[in-house]
């Protein structure tokens, strides 16, 4: 054989040899995306921005190189199984998922795919990881509460409005993480020492908001601390509303709870658990189980305190606490 033809064989076996590889390098990648929340809402739409900017740094273009499908729950638990049906039939890569009803969805309907979920409050007791550490299985991801904000929430609560006596916890059985008692366990451990009152206020409609919220507020020493919930979260106007009407200091677990209109928010910076998120999305388009790859905990809390609310409420906030604030609505 002459030296030409070896040397042109050699190469054309090589290409032949990696052709599947490349291929699959060259493929368009398909990632789907199950929000909880409205699409209209801006603070959804930070976080799709959030996430997409971060996709995006890593070498990840929308119709170069991906397809990314979202679809919006709006809190509706009928809504959000048949988007992940929807999902989950299109066979993408991977699935990105807010919050635990949507994760649970998921989970329900595929025991394969790769899951990377954000804003799980209890992924342990949950069923859906086997531990933190290591999670088996198809999912992993990255949580937004630990056992101390339960704690935190009745603490300022009380530093914002020192006369609460009575603090109202507001869930909906239907989506809250184990029916609400995961929170209520956390908040009395601190309850006590702050001498007030626990009572849940477990809800599932406007109305009940209503009744709820004029409970509290019938009496002075009436407090409101909403819960990392997805219906609540999306029913937010309506406890703003009624928290106003009635005069009821509340507390949110996210910073739109204050920048909407309500007394004080202080939680987990949601945006910045979507950033991390796509480093995960990454690696596993790239190879990696989701198995071998920790679920991740919080890292940034932030403080918002809205000072028209609490002028509204007759409350007059402490500069010491004013001061430890990341955000001051004015």
């Amino acid at each position: 054989m002459r030296r030409r033809e070896f040397i042109a064989l050699i190469g054309g076996a090589a290409v032949a040899a990696s052709s599947p590889l490349q291929a699959q390098q060259d493929r368009v990648r398909r990632v789907g995306v199950l929000m909880g929340y409205a699409e209209a809402d801006p603070d959804t739409q930070a976080r799709m921005a959030a996430f997409r900017g971060a996709f995006e740094a890593l070498g990840w273009k929308e119709g170069r190189n991906v397809q990314i499908s979202y679809r919006f729950g709006n809190g509706e638990i009928d809504q959000i199984r048949g988007y992940a049906k929807e999902l989950i039939d299109g066979n993408p890569d991977v699935i990105v998922c807010e919050t635990t009803p949507t994760l649970r969805m998921l989970r329900e309907q595929t025991s394969t795919l790769p899951i990377i979920f954000i804003s799980v409050t209890d992924p342990v007791r949950g069923g859906f990881v086997a531990d933190l550490a290591h999670p088996g299985g198809h999912i992993t991801g990255f949580t937004n509460f630990e056992v101390s904000m339960g704690g935190k929430w009745i603490e300022l609560l009380k530093k914002i409005a020192p006369d609460v006596s009575r603090a109202g916890v507001m869930f909906n059985p239907d989506t809250a993480t184990g029916r609400g008692e995961f929170f209520l366990s956390a908040i009395n451990a601190s309850a006590s020492l702050l001498g007030a009152r626990v009572v849940p206020l477990p809800v599932r409609s406007d109305a009940e908001i209503g009744t709820a919220v004029a409970e509290l507020g019938r009496e002075p020493g009436g407090g409101l601390i909403v819960v990392l919930d997805v219906f609540t979260a999306v029913h937010r106007p309506a406890i703003i509303a009624q928290a106003a009407g009635h005069r009821v200091p509340t507390i949110f677990p996210w910073r739109f709870g204050a920048t909407d209109g309500g007394l004080v928010s202080y939680g987990v910076d949601v945006a910045d658990l979507h950033r991390r998120a796509a480093a995960y999305v990454d690696r596993v388009l790239k190879g990696a189980k989701p198995a071998d790859l920790p679920v991740q905990q919080p890292t940034k809390f932030e403080l918002v305190i809205n000072l028209k609310t609490a002028k509204a409420l007759g409350i007059e906030v402490s500069p010491t606490l004013l001061a430890t604030a990341d955000e001051i609505i004015e």
